[in-house]
């Protein structure tokens, strides 16, 4: 039995700490999946504690997952993750039923699970945790008192120091549609192979005051004495046709969708911000050196937000006032920029460099180092879209 309270309790901490860590190198996408759901709730004004509340859950399941595994305040660490992972399970059951969200975000988008999946994940933690509480008296602590509280410290340091540093400088492991490598072009299109949802079609008639429904082939043969309601297609199977990126499609002033024109440059530099007058970093000044490199080697710069009238306030009376200014979908610059801003180098499409705010710096000399391009031809948009 020993032996068995000791398998559970190394397997719930280590899970702990993987979905901690999965969801720590990108606590920004946990803070968006909690607005969903206070979306659906019509918890609106809880939206501005996201942030602070998926740093502290993340770390939170990292501190007690080690606790766990090292046997520290074991019965303690073991009551808060019960209590924890009951809250979890409210959440899975609750989006699996509704279908909203979408996905609960359990692992982050590393490695996306199926609302099902997730919900049973927590029902069998639930059980596990129970059991190990039923057996504590079976768990001795690994360490010391006094390397246990050291250890606990370094963990508790390393929880939220981590998470500050994906913050600042994008997540370490990128799992989102618009990492390094990937051709957003060929990302905004539906994967050739991809399998479409699949319909029946059924008719609704009505008879002697009830109502019917049929298929084609199940249609009556006295189908002349019904009358005829309506008609809708009942979903039969869900397919995986969907494009990894949408919404991506990039408007000037004039409304024109210049997207490709964008995409399609042999080389461009797209700065890319939810809502640039309130940067996370201060951005300006390496933004205006990115500029002054681009300009020399005659690689055009474009800005993609989700507030234009800010950006153009911001970037007015500035060396790069004349750099583009293009809306996109929010969902979508939440996608790409991780940081506030994100700046991207892409090469036809295909995304080349990634960097937050806090490293434009980096991203000038890779710049530098790029061969000088002949003049770009404009983009066809209004003047305020349209390279100078």
């Amino acid at each position: 039995m020993k032996a068995l309270v000791t398998f559970v309790r190394l397997l719930v901490g280590i899970l702990f700490i993987f979905s901690g860590l999965v969801k720590a190198n990108d606590p920004l996408g946990l803070s968006y999946k909690m607005q969903e759901f206070f979306e659906v709730w019509q918890l609106h004004g809880w939206n501005e504690t996201t942030l602070a509340l998926s740093i502290f859950m993340n770390a939170f399941e990292i501190i007690a997952g080690f606790a766990l595994l090292i046997g520290w305040q074991f019965r303690l660490v073991s009551w808060l993750l019960l209590l924890l992972i009951v809250f979890f399970t409210f959440l899975t059951g609750y989006t699996y039923i509704t279908g909203m969200p979408k996905n609960c975000g359990c692992f982050g988008d590393c490695l996306p699970i199926t609302s099902l999946t997730s919900f049973l994940k927590d029902v069998v933690l639930i059980v596990l945790i129970l059991f190990l509480l039923l057996n504590r008296k079976m768990v001795r602590p690994l360490l010391p008192a006094k390397m246990a509280l050291l250890s606990m410290s370094l963990v508790i340091i390393f929880s939220f120091g981590f998470q500050y540093y994906t913050l600042q400088h994008l997540p370490v492991v990128d799992c989102l549609p618009f990492k390094k490598g990937n051709n957003i072009i060929e990302k905004r299109q539906v994967p050739a192979d991809a399998i479409p949802d699949s319909f029946a079609i059924r008719f609704i008639y009505s008879k002697g005051g009830k109502e019917f429904e049929f298929s084609q082939l199940e249609l009556p043969a006295d189908l002349n004495t019904y009358k005829f309601i309506s008609r809708k297609d009942k979903l039969i199977r869900k397919g995986n046709a969907e494009a990894a990126i949408k919404g991506f499609d990039l408007k000037g002033q004039s409304g024109m969708d210049s997207t490709l024109q964008v995409l399609q440059q042999p080389i461009a530099v797209l700065l890319i911000g939810e809502d640039l007058k309130h940067p996370s970093v201060s951005w300006t000044a390496g933004f205006s050196s990115v500029f002054n490199t681009s300009k020399q080697k005659n690689i055009p710069v474009y800005i993609i937000t989700g507030q234009a009238g800010n950006a153009i306030q911001i970037t007015g009376g500035t060396a790069y006032a004349s750099v583009p200014v293009f809306t996109c979908d929010n969902v979508t610059i939440r996608t790409a920029a991780r940081s506030n801003p994100t700046l991207y180098i892409i090469q036809q499409g295909t995304i080349t460099g990634k960097w937050s705010g806090s490293d434009l710096g980096k991203a000038e000399k890779v710049l530098t180092g790029l061969p000088d391009m002949p003049p770009p031809a404009p983009v066809q948009q209004q003047p305020t879209d349209s390279i100078q």
